[in-house]
């Protein structure tokens, strides 16, 4: 219920609710209806309501002192000002009377907090004014009591007034105690006092049986209200506000006030900072060096009293108590409450009195405020009030508290669909993540034993409940979840519960076709196989089933899966490469058994390819895992296309070095090249592509069996080249050089055979090779004679590699020079150019011999000089002729003398060694 005053109070009312972000509805007796209630208690007669407009529920009103424990029966008793001590609580009165309570607090049956007020005493103070404040001094016992503009200090059991020294301070119109004293005397308390009519603030300390003044200050006005901390006074003068340090002098002036119009309000709020009433209805803060480091609170116009109970600033006007945050400058709660005269903090607890009865607001504890805030969804707000209550919980209580509660926010607004927001919250919070995973259907392993939160952390049943059946909802929750859980799972924020992660993680990829699915298959994975087994082949991601089985060591299993799709029993386009990729898997695969199960599917499908199942392993006699060649020959005999590939592969690519493996291949590759003439469809290319690969076989290869090669295609006129090539390698030159001349009459194929046939061999061995081959062209007893063009050609075309005599020697006398002017200039260029080389040679060997000789001086020592003015190191006469000897170090000395020298040193090693003998 409203007990209300004017109009204009509950319009202000209505529009501060509206500031606050609460809904205030009118009804038809025009007063506002409480949108939450902070209480049912009907309190009409102590003129306040609970009814009240908030964003968060901060304070609830609690009765203290009752309006009979107060007035009794007289009617115009109105209370003045109070005091809070601890359990103690003082009302001064407008009758002179001093009014002493105890104050007990209880817990109703409903779990709220209740008091209970005991009357100790009153005392009336016999100067027949009201009592305008009281301060208490509990290190003294004592209260500072105003009345009738004079301090006197009583006794805060017995009421009873004490000495002061002496010192009388009447005129008073306002004082206030040091909260942050600088004497540090703690057995006197500090006080500021003003005094009227006069611009000055006396500082002053109240000691138990005296009171005493320190100092002066000057003020530029008349003070209408101060507050100290420390050396600093907040003085509101009448026309502004001021900073004044009285210990260095320092001022500053804060902003304009006109004192006259409305009752200042300078609160001390913390060390060093200020609460000022400022126009346009501001709250204003204020530090010591003047300045406002909190944006203002906006409350109303006719605020007339303020006081904080960290985060929330609460202000009382006219018909109202307005709760503001000092974190975010909004509009918290409001409280109706009529005759409202007095509005104090005491030691956190926020104490409020009208006219007739004093009531308490119960600050909630912050945890119940910041659930509030979660369940309407304000979440900025909870979190920045979470992060204020720091202060004022113990640290690891506080941790505990944090993390919830940034897990809380993460959940609100992943329901909303802010998942970024909800990430980040996700993340500071360490929430375990299985806790989201769990409102999606039936991706939790059934073997987790994870179990939600209680309390619960969110109000959701399940994804389900989430989306309420909208698939495109659907669709962006598992993404978020998708790319949630893959940063999850590069962290450590899933360590000790990565089977769940990872198994999810593949349900998610199965069901939504995501790309990473087989990545996260190939790569370190905790999925588990009873869950994830089922789930894949449900969504037919077959081949990422065979990957599944692969990493948990079932390779059978996953290469009958892979055969099955290659097959066509089973639908699965993940790759269409996939026989290839069966292929590369048994190339690679260490369990044998596995490769030669399935090595004749592969091979019946495509010997091309399935062949290399053999050519891609290591090949080995001795390595376990690793196949014999000779084993795989044997296998292969019923596969001649991949046999014919593995022993190219043998000795082409592996180079083995062994003659079974080389005559098996040459013996295949000349079969094949027998078996194409034999066939009439056989083309010409196809016929040649054979014959190349037999005849670079023939001729790169020294392994093979030559006879048994030559005995194969000795028949065979189409094969005279290959023939030519064996015999060669049999050192039968002749013969190949026969073949090639007159069978195949191919003069550049006999040079081709020469160059080859000498290629690993010294410069004579050529010489002889080619002179061989001239003498083929020049021999007159075969039939069709000599052939001078061929042999010409030869000669001219490799001058070179011929003796330029022996030539001569041969060619008939009637060969004309200019017929063999390129051989002659060639054999003529040839022989100088040996020549110079030669002679090029010789002084190169020359000038490196004078130049080790050269080096041998040098290292033989420099020359000796002998003058006649140089004297002998022996015998210290000059020298008369050049002959000397050089002692080591190049010393010259005579020569007789060195020759003494000699005869004299077997006689002093003699005495040197007797001198030794008698010291012994």
């Amino acid at each position: 219920m409203y007990f209300g005053g004017e109009t204009g109070s509950v319009t202000a009312g209505r529009e501060r609710a509206r500031e606050g972000g609460g809904v205030e509805c009118l009804n038809e007796t025009d007063r506002p209806v409480e949108r939450c209630h902070h209480s049912n208690q009907d309190s009409t007669d102590h003129g306040w309501d609970v009814g009240g407009i908030m964003s968060v529920k901060a304070f609830e009103l609690v009765p203290a002192v009752e309006r009979e424990q107060v007035m009794g029966e007289k009617v115009r008793i109105n209370i003045e000002c109070i005091e809070c001590c601890g359990v103690h609580l003082y009302l001064g009165t407008n009758d002179c009377f001093i009014h002493h309570f105890l104050l007990e607090e209880r817990t109703t049956t409903k779990g709220k907090l209740a008091y209970n007020a005991q009357k100790l005493l009153h005392k009336y103070l016999g100067l027949k004014k009201p009592v305008t404040e009281l301060k208490a001094a509990s290190a003294l016992e004592r209260l500072i009591v105003l009345c009738d503009s004079t301090i006197t200090v009583v006794d805060m059991v017995t009421l009873e007034p004490v000495p002061t020294g002496g010192t009388k301070l009447k005129g008073v119109t306002a004082f206030c105690i040091n909260e942050n004293p600088v004497t540090g005397d703690a057995f006197c308390v500090e006080m500021a006092v003003v005094l009227a009519r006069r611009r000055a603030v006396q500082i002053c300390t109240v000691h138990e049986d005296r009171v005493q003044m320190l100092k002066e200050v000057t003020t530029p006005e008349q003070p209408c209200a101060l507050s100290l901390d420390g050396y600093n006074i907040c003085l509101a003068l009448s026309t502004h506000y001021m900073i004044l340090n009285y210990s260095t002098g320092a001022s500053q002036d804060l902003f304009p006030y006109n004192c006259e119009e409305r009752k200042p309000i300078v609160k001390r709020i913390g060390r060093e900072e200020f609460l000022l009433a400022a126009p346009g209805g501001l709250g204003m803060f204020a530090n010591a060096e003047g300045i406002s480091q909190r944006a203002p609170v906006s409350w109303s116009e006719s605020v007339i009293a303020a006081a904080v109970c960290f985060p929330y600033v609460v202000a009382l006007d006219e018909g109202f108590v307005t709760v503001h945050s000092m974190l975010d400058q909004q509009l918290k709660q409001t409280l109706s409450f009529r005759d409202g005269q007095l509005l104090q903090d005491f030691e956190g607890k926020v104490v409020l009195a009208s006219s007739k009865a004093v009531y308490i607001l119960v600050p909630l504890p912050l945890e119940h405020q910041i659930q509030d805030l979660l369940a309407s969804h304000h979440v900025e707000e909870a979190l920045t009030l979470t992060e204020a209550a720091q202060r004022n919980i113990p640290k690891e209580k506080y941790q505990i508290l944090h993390k919830r509660i940034l897990q809380q926010a993460g959940f609100i607004q992943f329901g909303q669909l802010q998942f970024l927001e909800a990430k980040e919250h996700f993340r500071k919070g360490q929430l375990d993540v299985r806790e989201l995973i769990s409102l999606y259907p039936l991706l939790l392993p059934a073997s987790s034993s994870f179990t939600r939160c209680h309390p619960p952390l969110h109000e959701f049943a399940d994804l389900n409940h989430l989306t309420q059946g909208d698939q495109e909802k659907v669709q962006r929750f598992k993404r978020f979840l998708i790319s949630y859980l893959h940063e999850v799972r590069s962290s450590d924020s899933a360590n000790g519960f990565r089977e769940d992660v990872d198994t999810a993680l593949l349900k998610l990829y199965a069901e939504t076709g995501h790309e990473s699915l087989l990545d996260l298959l190939a790569s370190d994975n905790a999925c588990l196989l009873a869950d994830s087994a089922p789930w894949l082949e449900k969504h037919h991601k077959y081949f990422a089933l065979g990957l599944l089985y692969h990493y948990n060591g079932q390779d059978s299993a996953a290469l009958q899966m892979w055969v099955k799709i290659v097959s066509g029993d089973l639908q699965d386009s993940t790759r269409p490469d996939l026989f290839e990729y069966v292929v590369d898997f048994l190339s690679f695969c260490s369990n044998l058994d596995l490769v030669w199960r399935h090595a004749d599917w592969a091979l019946q499908k495509d010997q091309r390819t399935g062949v290399q199942i053999f050519t891609k392993r290591h090949t080995s006699e001795e390595k376990e895992g690793q196949l014999n060649p000779d084993d795989v020959i044997t296998y292969l005999q019923k596969h001649s296309q991949a046999l014919l590939l593995y022993l190219e592969h043998l000795v082409l690519e592996k180079r083995l070095q062994k003659e079974k493996y080389h005559t098996h291949l040459a013996v295949l590759y000349a079969d094949r090249v027998q078996g194409l003439i034999s066939r009439p469809s056989a083309t010409d290319d196809q016929l040649s592509a054979a014959r190349q690969k037999l005849q670079r076989l023939l001729k790169e290869s020294n392994l093979y069996r030559v006879q048994l090669l030559l005995g194969k295609i000795q028949d065979s006129e189409m094969l005279l080249l290959e023939r030519a090539t064996l015999h060669g390698k049999l050192e039968e030159h002749d013969k190949a050089l026969h073949i090639l001349v007159h069978r195949l009459k191919d003069s550049a194929a006999a040079e081709d055979y020469c160059s080859w046939a000498s290629a690993s061999h010294d410069q004579s061995y050529c010489q002889n090779l080619f002179h061989q081959l001239l003498s083929v062209y020049l021999d007159p007893d075969v039939p069709g004679g000599a052939q001078t063009v061929a042999a010409v050609d030869l000669l001219n075309r490799h001058a070179e590699d011929f003796d330029a005599v022996r030539v001569l020697k041969l060619l008939p006398e009637e060969w004309s020079l200019p017929l063999l002017r390129p051989f002659l200039c060639g054999a003529l260029r040839a022989s100088v150019h040996g020549r110079c080389t030669s002679q090029i040679a010789v002084g190169l060997a020359r000038a490196h011999n004078l130049q080790l000789q050269h080096d041998r001086l040098k290292y033989r020592g420099g020359p000796v000089v002998v003058s006649e003015k140089k004297g002998c190191q022996l015998c210290h006469n000059t020298f008369s002729e050049p002959d000397c000897a050089c002692l080591p170090g190049g010393t010259p000395v005579h020569i007789h003398c060195v020759a003494k020298k000699a005869l004299n040193l077997p006689v002093e090693r003699q005495h040197e060694n007797a001198h030794r003998s008698n010291h012994t």
